[in-house]
């Protein structure tokens, strides 16, 4: 009996044993469901191929803000499977050597904007929508994204605009009120799906990609279905934050002074600036951040404004005291904000009135007022569109031109004019209505604020003088040279500042001067209407037409540049000289004035020998001197190098910039690409109501010729120096690979503030760069009180956009630079 009992008890403890471990067996189970319910998707390597075919199929249907549009797709291009094998070939960032090795599908990380950013539906339109990643061997495909949706480019720019205005201002004055909690007042989402990640991603790091939104995830039903149901979808890789097929190997520039390998005493210097930014003392600039102490206070341009360096010249003759003259040390300095300053009113509303607490100035009004210059209106500054010499209106001016001499033919023959001594640029402002683009340039002087008021209307200015240097563009390539009382002495000095605007024209070109020695009588008008017929005269010049304006009552003069050498040899006087054979016509940068004149190029493989094709066929036509025997700026022959730029910038503006960004495009006018190649961001925004200020550097190739020749403009500069344009002037500054350039020669840092300094609040920086200088970036321009639109990175290439908000430091500095 004691055994029985004794067996019974065993049994009972064997059965209570068995439930507790199914217990804790089926409670494991179902932690480890939950965590897999609540986890990223996880694909088997067996599953993988499965679920691609399925994420490409939602790809078709709802990525329609990727949508392929005529002349996206290059010729090696194919649609297979709802694959885009574009794809197929290494992004720019490669080098030859990697065009085989695979890519991972990148994790990306979605973020909201700030509060207040859903107030208007006009600011970003960020409804969600979806698009794909290819990997390089057109397998992936099939990881979605969420993305900033497209911007309408009909939006209002009544009430609603002004609410978007209103948001950006919000935000700012948040920021100014809680610096300390500003940079990480965005809360993360969810992470996106992982669905349809690469085989070998676990070998991989992933790569982070981080785009404000607002709250609406209902994709809108107002546009088009492109990829309907049996279609095949010709760009399922639509989302071109970096250029892949023909395109990837733009930015691996074979020129050994831009070569896309770094030294190690170049990396390990970028390195430790980048780990000093990184460190916790570092991340939080704003104790040292302070206002400039100036006495031109908000409308300090660092290289006009050196008061000291101006009172130490010994001689102003030339106007010396209104050249540049850069401090030696850049400003670190942040220029305020006029009081009451608002964001810009819009183009084109912007050509007739302004907000008067942007530029606050009322000198000019007084003095010109009469003459329709500018007038003061209440809280608006208005522009009548007058001149000095076409007080009744430039588009008056500018049609009797014509008439006077058909063959200039606005937008057609006639397309980048250079407006001398522009005033308020009302010239160039109404040129645009013949579709025409002009350089205006007029001193920093007493006639306050011209320039300020030129781009504060949207209209192209920067500030110059002729003064004992060249001005800083190629030669031959202007089609028009316009002056109108411009104030400049041509006749005298052997007629140096003439032949500097004969240096700048192409030849066949025209000077229209308009001034009153060509119609006025007495004598001081006689004698230099007598000595620019001498001087005219003997540099070849034809007198094409001398006329009055019967409404404005003034006349105007109509001189060509020769489009040989014929009559320089035929002269019996060899004055002005001819300058030697070693000088180069073009070089611009810092080089003294010479009373002498360039040839005229014979040579078909030099810029200006023939005139460009009629306007618009010159924006895409190969440049003349293009040969296939040059090697192009990124290696390839010149002329299919011109033609693969043009065709990369085209898919990244519509492809990312446009509808990928979340930039509200109504709200930019003027734009900047700081680090310009041959024009062709430019060209592939010529259909938006936008202009673009193109920069070679001083220590880039000289590619500024082909620019102007494809009927765009631009000028020199060394970003190592403060730019000659006053502050809050751009809405959108554009920097490819500047700024890892940069600092080969100077800090970056300063850079960065000029950046904030010429950019409007609410205007936006977009830079593509590597990573570590990207990184770089984004910590100062934080530090800056910036709102960071997105950031993305892939295989040590990166992307990042900001916002320039109103946010100033409160300190000043107390000592005066």
């Amino acid at each position: 009996m004691a055994f029985g009992r004794s067996s019974r008890l065993d049994g009972r403890g064997t059965s209570s044993l068995c439930s507790t471990t199914t217990i804790v067996v089926f409670v494991a189970l179902c932690l480890v469901g939950v965590w897999m319910m609540t986890s990223s998707t996880v694909i088997p390597v067996e599953m993988a191929d499965t679920q691609s075919e399925t994420n490409d199929k939602v790809a078709k249907s709802d990525s329609r803000s990727f949508e392929n549009r005529s002349g996206d797709v290059t010729n090696d291009s194919t649609s297979s499977d709802g694959n885009d094998n574009e794809n197929n070939v290494p992004n720019e960032a490669y080098s030859a050597s990697d065009k085989t090795a695979e890519v991972p599908v990148e994790k990306t990380k979605v973020k909201d904007l700030p509060k207040g950013s859903n107030d208007s539906k006009n600011e970003l339109e960020d409804t969600s929508k979806t698009g794909t990643f290819s990997d390089v061997d057109g397998e992936g495909g099939g990881e979605t994204i969420k993305e900033a949706g497209d911007v309408d480019q009909e939006i209002d720019t009544g009430d609603q605009a002004d609410r978007q205005d209103q948001n950006i201002e919000d935000r700012s004055k948040e920021a100014e009120n809680d610096d300390d909690t500003k940079t990480d007042k965005k809360s993360e989402q969810d992470e996106v799906s992982d669905g349809g990640k690469n085989k070998d991603e676990n070998n991989e790091g992933p790569v982070e990609e981080k785009l404000e939104q607002n709250g609406d995830k209902n994709t809108p039903q107002d546009f088009d279905d492109g990829n309907k149901e049996g279609d095949q979808p010709k760009d399922t890789g639509g989302n071109e934050v970096f250029p892949s097929g023909a395109q990837s190997e733009l930015l691996n520039e074979t020129n050994t002074q831009n070569g896309a390998w770094s030294s190690q005493a170049a990396e390990s210097k970028n390195e430790k600036e980048v780990q000093i930014l990184s460190s916790p003392d570092g991340q939080n600039f704003d104790s040292t951040w302070k206002l400039c102490n100036v006495t031109t206070g908000e409308d300090y341009i660092p290289c006009l404004d050196n008061v000291a360096a101006i009172k130490k010249l010994h001689f102003t003759g030339h106007y010396e005291h209104r050249e540049r003259h850069c401090p030696e040390e850049p400003p670190t300095c942040l220029v305020p904000l006029p009081d009451g300053y608002r964001l810009p009113v819009r183009w084109p509303n912007s050509r007739e009135k302004i907000w008067y607490n942007n530029v606050p100035h009322t000198k000019l009004a007084e003095v010109k007022g009469h003459q329709n210059w500018v007038k003061v209106s209440g809280e608006y500054i208005n522009f009548p569109g007058g001149g000095t010499q076409f007080i009744h209106g430039a588009l008056h001016y500018i049609d009797f031109i014509q008439e006077s001499l058909p063959d200039i033919a606005w937008g057609k023959r006639s397309r980048v004019v250079l407006d001398v001594g522009c005033g308020v640029a009302s010239f160039g402002g109404y040129l645009f209505d013949r579709d025409v683009l002009t350089m205006s340039f007029a001193p920093k002087d007493e006639h306050e604020a011209q320039v300020q008021f030129a781009l504060e209307r949207g209209i192209p200015a920067i500030s110059a003088v002729m003064g004992s240097k060249r001005l800083p563009f190629p030669s031959k390539v202007f089609d028009v040279v316009h002056c109108a009382r411009c104030r400049v002495p041509w006749h005298i000095e052997g007629g140096m500042l003439l032949l500097e605007l004969n240096r700048l024209l192409r030849p066949g070109g025209y000077f229209v001067w308009s001034a009153t020695p060509v119609y006025r009588t007495d004598p001081e008008d006689v004698g230099i209407w007598k000595a620019m017929t001498a001087l005219t005269t003997s540099m070849c010049w034809e007198m094409v037409n001398k006329t009055s304006d019967e409404l404005n009552q003034v006349g105007l003069a109509i001189y060509r540049k020769p489009i040989d050498n014929r009559c320089y040899e035929k002269r019996s006087e060899d004055n002005p000289r001819l300058c030697q054979e070693s000088d180069d016509a073009d070089a611009a940068w810092n080089v003294p004035l010479q009373a002498c004149m360039h040839k005229v190029p014979l040579d078909s493989a030099s810029h200006g020998r023939m005139w460009p094709e009629q306007w618009p066929q010159r924006l895409e036509k190969v440049p003349h001197w293009l040969n296939n025997s040059q090697p192009g700026v990124y290696g390839k022959p010149a002329p299919e190098d011109f033609v693969s730029d043009y065709e990369h910038w085209k898919r990244v503006v519509s492809k990312s910039y446009v509808g990928g960004m979340g930039i509200n495009w109504s709200t930019v006018r003027n734009v900047m690409d700081m680090r310009s190649v041959y024009g062709g961001f430019a060209a592939a925004l010529r259909d938006m109501k936008v202009w673009v200020m193109n920069i070679v550097s001083i220590d880039s190739p000289d590619t500024l010729p082909v620019i102007y020749e494809r009927g765009l403009f631009g000028m020199y500069h060394d970003w190592c120096e403060s730019f000659s344009t006053y502050p809050r002037t751009y809405d959108l500054l554009h920097a490819d690979h500047l700024f890892s350039k940069i600092k080969k020669r100077c800090q970056l840092r300063p850079v960065i503030v000029e950046v904030d300094r010429i950019t409007r609040p609410g205007g936006k920086l977009i830079v593509r760069d590597d990573v570590n200088t990207i990184s770089e970036i984004e910590t100062t321009v934080k530090s800056l009180q910036w709102e960071i639109r997105l950031t993305y990175s892939k295989d040590n290439e990166g992307l990042l956009c900001a916002e320039k908000t109103m946010w100033r430091p409160k300190q000043v500095e107390t000592s005066m630079p």
